[in-house]
């Protein structure tokens, strides 16, 4: 009986005594399905099997036997297989909803990463996490957006190299973003022009500290006037609309648009790997039908319900404020300087002279110039030099100058040392 009683766990150990004390008459089976969490009806099933073949009677049926819902190694086989030639560097989660969804394979992904494991396919990453302050997340939709743009080969070499311009609610986790060459003034107007069209304008962003962002030249002279600091072109834009800007001064403080990007570079990568996207075109429609299943499946519910998104008005026009806009003054010859180049304004007047001009180029090329709230007609001009024309210098034949020689009769030579010592000494 001992080595039986060795052979069991310790929870069939326990019960076992329980089992044998209401055998004894110690107390009754409604005690002892109490103490087991079992019904008396159980412990009656119980004690008839523990009679009928003694102590081994106490173990489960099933033990020793292979489960009925046991993946036949065929089937374990096929699933290594498919795994192996289409998602070789699929992380188990996204696997598993592969397999489903493309190959009519369901498997759970806890069994598949357990198989992946096994098999030395795929191993457990660790990551560690560096400490940092945690920040509770915004109650409302729209009460923060966190902003960001990522760099990553999402193509594979297929095609260019694009950059993710993406914004994630800090309430909800929704996202949005958009492909583009590079991250600069017009990715990131034209994305968040976008982003306004589908949800309406923010009530403030959460950016790092990019030169896109944030400029660290000294305010010019209007804005000292004004009493504003220095502002890059996005920041001007985003106060126009009433967005308050806010800077976060490490990655991590930002965290969420981070390990939203971590997650992006895994699955949207592979998913546009099997779509076989190779532009930047296509990447962009492929978000139009991927970001809504995305959102669906990861977003959460805000803690208080609630849109702080405000629409854009009909007064508004948004073309005026995602431009390049700045100062300049008409000159005396009623010109206005800008990048380089020169505009001559039609319909001049005397009162234009030495005015401040407000000038807007739009991304699409065009430059408009308004003055006192009205636009000026004006033709770009361009300045004729005249071509110097360099001429070759003929050489001067300079002779050398000779070294002086004085001649023989030069004070110099008559000069006698010797005599004019001997007048000092006379003197003495």
């Amino acid at each position: 009986m001992e080595e039986d009683i060795i052979a069991l766990s310790r929870k069939e150990i326990k019960r076992l005594r329980i089992i044998h004390m209401v055998m004894d008459g110690c107390f009754t089976q409604v005690k002892a399905g109490e103490l087991l969490n079992l019904s008396d009806r159980q412990v009656r099933r119980i004690i008839k099997k523990v009679g009928q073949k003694g102590d081994e009677g106490i173990r489960h049926g099933n033990r020793g036997r292979s489960s009925s819902r046991k993946m036949s190694k065929a089937f374990e086989d096929r699933v290594t297989m498919v795994v192996n030639q289409k998602y070789c560097d699929f992380g188990p989660t996204l696997a598993a909803e592969k397999l489903s969804e493309c190959d009519a394979i369901h498997i759970s992904k806890e069994k598949l990463r357990k198989l992946l494991l096994e098999r030395g396919i795929w191993q457990r990453k660790r990551r560690h996490k560096e400490a940092h302050p945690w920040r509770e997340r915004k109650a409302y939709f729209g009460e923060m957006v966190q902003m960001d743009g990522s760099h990553h080969d999402w193509l594979e070499g297929r095609g260019s190299k694009l950059v993710l311009m993406g914004y994630i609610d800090d309430s909800t986790n929704h996202f949005f973003g958009r492909f583009y060459d590079y991250e600069g003034v017009y990715p990131a107007m034209d994305s968040l022009k976008h982003y306004i069209g589908l949800y309406g304008i923010p009530m403030s962003l959460y950016l790092d500290r990019h030169s896109t962002y944030k400029t660290s030249r000294q305010p010019s002279t209007d804005e000292l006037l004004r009493g504003e600091r220095a502002a890059t072109q996005f920041e001007r834009a985003c106060r126009e609309l009433g967005i308050k800007i806010i800077h976060a001064h490490s990655p991590q403080a930002k965290g969420r648009i981070e390990r939203v990007f971590a997650t992006l570079q895994d699955r949207l990568v592979k998913e546009m790997r099997l779509a076989g996207v190779s532009t930047k075109e296509e990447a962009n429609k492929f978000l139009e039908s991927f970001l809504p299943a995305y959102n669906e499946r990861f977003a959460k519910e805000p803690i208080k319900e609630g849109n702080l998104h405000q629409p854009l008005g009909e007064d508004v026009n948004i073309r005026e404020i995602f431009c390049l806009k700045a100062t300049r003054t008409i000159n005396d010859g009623y010109i206005v300087r800008w990048k380089g180049r020169r505009f001559l304004i039609d319909n001049v007047m005397i009162a234009m002279r030495r005015r401040k001009v407000e000038v807007r180029e739009h991304f699409d090329g065009k430059i408009t110039i308004k003055f006192n709230g009205r636009y000026l007609d004006f033709h770009e001009v361009f300045e004729s030099r005249p071509v110097k024309t360099q001429q070759k210098k003929e050489p001067v034949n300079e002779k050398k100058k000779s070294k002086y020689i004085p001649p023989p009769e030069h004070p110099w030579r008559r000069y006698n040392p010797s005599l004019h010592h001997n007048c000092y000494l006379e003197r003495i």
